[in-house]
């Protein structure tokens, strides 16, 4: 987890792929990223055979998004969206199919090859790449088949999950630490929502070594190891939800489940 653990404590020359493999090591902890890193090695060759070396960027996106999308056919997993292995780059790699962000994520991986300026866009709900050489610039949608956006795209998209309008910090690139801390917040959820407890407490051991003071980690855990019947941990991570959450409306909620489990430790004893 060197790689990981150095990218979400924001260190420089972090490697987005390596990390993302150190993150697909938590539902396969023998995985060796060699292989998912000499696939994404060999996609970017395979886009450079089909380039010249002075391709402008409309024909970058354009075969890229022809070859990814349509020779491999990389697509968005709409059926089962929240099956851990799309959150998973190897398992991405190998199924050609994933969520929104680990789609982005073998996109940037390829353009970081090739020398191409493409970054990551976390819109609310949905997770896109925005290419921009100062010349060209388009948003781009690895979920539906490479899927070309304009601005007022992206903020349909965001009024359609949220309700509500973004403003243009939205639309800005964002960098491996914000990519790899929400691709760990899915598999956090998706581990729960697949009751994984203990995987999903190893993600979010790693959320709080990187977020040492976000409460609501700290519940998150706490209630993943209740239902593991670790009271003692349990305890300790609810009663650090409240102290780093003073003013918390489940408060008397947390606080009530802070007291069963006393007494349930008291009988132990």
């Amino acid at each position: 987890m060197e790689a990981l653990r150095g990218a979400i404590q924001e260190q420089p020359h972090g490697r987005l792929d390596v990390a993302a493999l150190e993150i697909a090591s938590i539902e396969m902890p023998d995985l060796d990223p060699a292989p998912s890193l000499a696939v994404l090695d060999r996609i970017a060759s395979e886009i450079a055979a089909r380039l010249p070396a002075s391709a402008a960027g409309r024909e970058f996106v354009r075969v890229t998004n022809d070859y990814l999308f349509g020779e491999l056919g990389f697509h968005g997993n709409e059926i089962d969206y929240n099956d851990p292995r799309n959150s998973c780059l190897n398992l991405v790699l190998d199924r050609r199919t994933g969520i929104p962000i680990a789609l982005s994520v073998v996109y940037i991986e390829v353009a970081r090859r090739l020398g191409r300026p493409v970054a990551g866009v976390g819109l609310p709900g949905h997770f896109i790449v925005q290419y921009d050489d100062g010349e060209f610039a388009t948003y781009i949608d690895p979920f539906y088949s490479g899927k070309l956006l304009t601005a007022d795209d992206c903020r349909q998209i965001a009024r359609d999950r949220t309700g509500s309008d973004i403003d243009a910090k939205a639309l800005a690139p964002v960098g491996i630490r914000y990519i790899l801390v929400r691709m760990l917040n899915n598999l956090r959820s998706a581990y729960f929502r697949g009751k994984q407890f203990d995987k999903m407490v190893a993600v979010t051991d790693l959320l709080i070594e990187a977020f040492p003071r976000n409460p609501e980690y700290y519940k998150a855990r706490g209630v993943a190891r209740l239902r593991m019947r670790q009271f003692r941990s349990a305890q300790k991570d609810l009663e650090l939800y409240l102290k780093y959450s003073p003013d918390a409306e489940d408060r008397a909620q947390i606080t009530e489940q802070l007291g069963s489990i006393h007494r349930w430790l008291g009988r132990l004893n």
